[in-house]
């Protein structure tokens, strides 16, 4: 685990309270010193603040995205959702607000880890057959190694957050999913009133698998209800 924040006090605690828990844990306090630990070391999952010196903490997502393909999780003093939008916009696979409960922050890595391990098995997997590779409309999803292959054989990255949610939304094809039942399934845990991290990362997904963002004929908002993955899906 990397712990990125330029409080010494708030790393000394999450340091000695997530070694305590069986975390291996490194500590930067600003981008330099981030590039450097993610390069020399396994990491894990990195909790990334967003009030750093220098490069902030979105510039320094945008950079993990690019160029490590672990899960991210913010944690930030910014209460304005518009942060953690963009933090979500970006990539990080979840955040939590300072002041925060450290049970909770260490039940979210939890959560996230447990996600992103690739031998994570499916939560409602289709009968039948015990294969791990879903095809649809030409793009191939592997359950096992968390890759997607696009219609001409491409690699199509994906983050861990959006992983989760397109082999959610496979694993449930023709059946609309509310916003809530998304959430737990991603984030494990129910979505606040104001709480559109699930919208983002349909977003983000979109991007990548819809011919037309603005116009989704695979990932299709269900007014009042939340969202419906459309595509014939079969086990290959």
């Amino acid at each position: 685990m990397l712990v990125v924040d330029d409080d010494a006090e708030i790393t000394r605690i999450l340091s000695r309270y997530f070694t305590t828990h069986g975390f291996r844990v490194s500590v930067a306090g600003d981008g330099t010193q981030l590039r450097q630990l993610i390069g020399a070391e396994s990491i894990d999952i990195v909790m990334l603040d967003l009030g750093l010196p220098g490069e902030d903490g979105l510039s320094l997502t945008r950079y993990l995205r690019e160029h490590w393909q672990g899960p991210v999780i913010i944690v930030t003093g910014r209460g304005e959702s518009v942060d953690r939008v963009v933090g979500l916009e970006l990539g990080a696979d979840d955040y939590v607000t300072k002041p925060f409960d450290l049970r909770e922050l260490l039940a979210r890595v939890r959560s996230v880890l447990r996600r992103s391990s690739p031998a994570l098995p499916a939560k409602a997997p289709m009968p039948n057959t015990g294969s791990r590779r879903f095809a649809f409309d030409g793009y191939v999803l592997d359950t096992q190694s968390h890759g997607l292959l696009g219609p001409q054989g491409e690699s199509i990255d994906l983050t861990t957050g959006e992983f989760v949610l397109l082999r959610v939304l496979v694993e449930h094809a023709n059946q609309v999913l509310s916003r809530d039942q998304l959430m737990t399934h991603v984030h494990g845990r129910d979505a606040g009133p104001y709480d559109r991290s699930i919208d983002v990362q349909i977003g983000r997904l979109r991007r990548k698998i819809e011919l037309d963002p603005a116009r989704p004929q695979r990932i299709k908002s269900i007014r009042g209800a939340g969202y419906l993955f459309s595509p014939s899906v079969q086990r290959v």
